[in-house]
């Protein structure tokens, strides 16, 4: 028997639709991981990016555990003296929900050269409406 090996040329993508509403962050950031990288797949191969379409709408309706709300921290800090900024979720919650998810999802990414067109395949709403009705994508629910 040999070993399957994917090639690039070979890759069939599909697109995948999740609904954020009521759903933990950590949790749908995991579930998007994987589709990803294609680990759900039966030829997944880890140097070839066989990863499908991931669109996620209601986005500001996301959830989180716990006192994280108000304790969890992010952080920026532009490379001058005093330019560290930070908020906590809460306050990005309101201002920019899709970059809670997209940090949570590029974490749990691993770091390598694939990784930013595997990022590129993450789109993030707020709401209900988004412009990729025509790619059909599929449902899954959490």
């Amino acid at each position: 028997m040999k070993t399957f090996i994917l090639k690039k040329e070979d890759v069939v993508r599909s697109w995948y639709h999740y609904d954020a509403t009521g759903v933990n962050i950590g949790i749908l950031a995991e579930k998007i991981a994987i589709r990803l990288m294609g680990k759900d797949k039966p030829e997944y191969t880890p140097h070839v990016d066989s990863g499908d379409f991931i669109l996620v709408t209601n986005i500001s309706d996301i959830a989180i555990s716990g006192k994280k709300e108000t304790n969890k921290m992010y952080y920026k800090h532009s490379g001058y003296m005093g330019g560290l900024k930070k908020w906590n979720f809460k306050e990005l919650k309101e201002k920019k929900p899709e970059y809670l998810l997209f940090e949570a999802v590029k974490g749990m990414l691993p770091r390598n050269k694939l990784a930013s067109n595997r990022l590129k395949r993450l789109k993030i709403f707020r709401g209900t409406s988004h412009p990729h009705k025509a790619q059909k994508p599929q449902t899954v629910t959490l």
